[in-house]
């Protein structure tokens, strides 16, 4: 494509480029002739993603780094410009994600999803701007939030709050950097094929089919396409973004909606996981009935009835 011929030659920076969608943008922007800097904790696999680089004629430069430490960050970026000599587009994609529901998260996990999500992430794009300002051209920094950034779901609310404090923060600094040759984007992705939701999909709290993961292609395209056309904000899928501000026009709505396709998709899970009519599973309001016995659950059916013998719900 013609519009990615602008990416020769430039410096991008990668965080969280290990692994998932941060490798893959990094590969993708090698590929298109940038000047690669891969950060993140394990030197050995980025180490692993330099040599998928060189291969397709790549050029990086692998900077180990804790993005939680705000003296590795600021380490870090001057390593990369006195290498490089200047910044010209910045993915900030570090994340980690430690689903469970809010009554029953940990301070300790809520509090490392913030570090990497959050606070890494500022510590990322003070360095960023700080040095793109200081260019005629200015550059771009691409953040990589979450369609989780604009409505909370379960069981990643905690996730859910770090990615808003991410859309906050980089909403506030887009208008600080008006007028000024310095972008800030927001990509937005919904569930992603990538080892984090692998992870989550493998968790106890799986409420989502992994079928329905959209590939990582789709993202680096968006990252891309942002930082090509310094464009504001892009979902991943396109247009869920806006369905997500029309749903906050209705809030209860989207919280019913929400638990009953929440519930739903609970009860097809352990549907097509138990192989068929005959097995034995549990009715999926279970959680969310009392059935004139105290919090007792429901009894346990086969899928040939329709309906739960405590609850009778259909």
């Amino acid at each position: 494509m013609l519009w990615t011929r602008a990416f020769r030659g430039r410096t991008v920076v990668v965080t969280g480029a290990s692994s998932g969608i941060g490798r893959a943008t990094a590969v993708a922007f090698g590929a298109l002739g940038a000047r690669v800097a891969l950060v993140a904790r394990r030197r050995a696999v980025l180490e692993e993603v330099a040599k998928e680089i060189a291969g397709r004629g790549g050029e990086t430069l692998v900077v180990p780094t804790d993005v939680t430490r705000e003296a590795a960050v600021r380490t870090a970026f001057r390593t990369i410009a006195e290498h490089f000599e200047r910044l010209d587009v910045v993915v900030n994609n570090a994340g980690m994600l430690i689903p469970s529901p809010v009554v029953d998260m940990r301070a300790a996990d809520l509090r490392a999803m913030f570090q990497v999500n959050f606070f890494g992430a500022v510590y990322v794009m003070q360095q960023a701007v700080a040095r793109m300002r200081m260019q005629n051209d200015g550059g771009c920094v691409v953040n990589v939030a979450s369609l989780g950034g604009r409505r909370g779901v379960s069981p990643i609310g905690g996730y859910c709050a770090t990615k808003f404090a991410l859309v906050g923060v980089t909403e506030a600094l887009r208008v600080e950097l008006r007028g000024t040759p310095v972008h800030v984007a927001l990509v937005m992705p919904g569930v992603i094929e990538t080892p984090m939701a692998e992870h989550f999909a493998e968790s106890e709290l799986d409420v989502w089919p992994s079928a329905l993961n959209m590939p990582t292609a789709w993202v680096v395209w968006a990252i891309l396409a942002a930082a090509r056309f310094r464009l504001v904000e892009l979902a991943v899928p396109p247009g869920a973004a806006t369905l997500e501000k029309l749903a906050a026009l209705v809030p209860g709505v989207t919280d019913s909606v929400l638990h009953w396709g929440t519930t739903a998709t609970r009860f097809l899970t352990d549907l097509v996981a138990s192989g068929g009519a005959g097995d034995e599973l549990p009715c999926p309001w279970q959680r969310d009935w009392e059935h004139g016995e105290g919090d007792r659950e429901c009894s346990r059916r086969p899928t040939s009835e329709r309906s739960c013998r405590a609850c009778e719900r259909f």
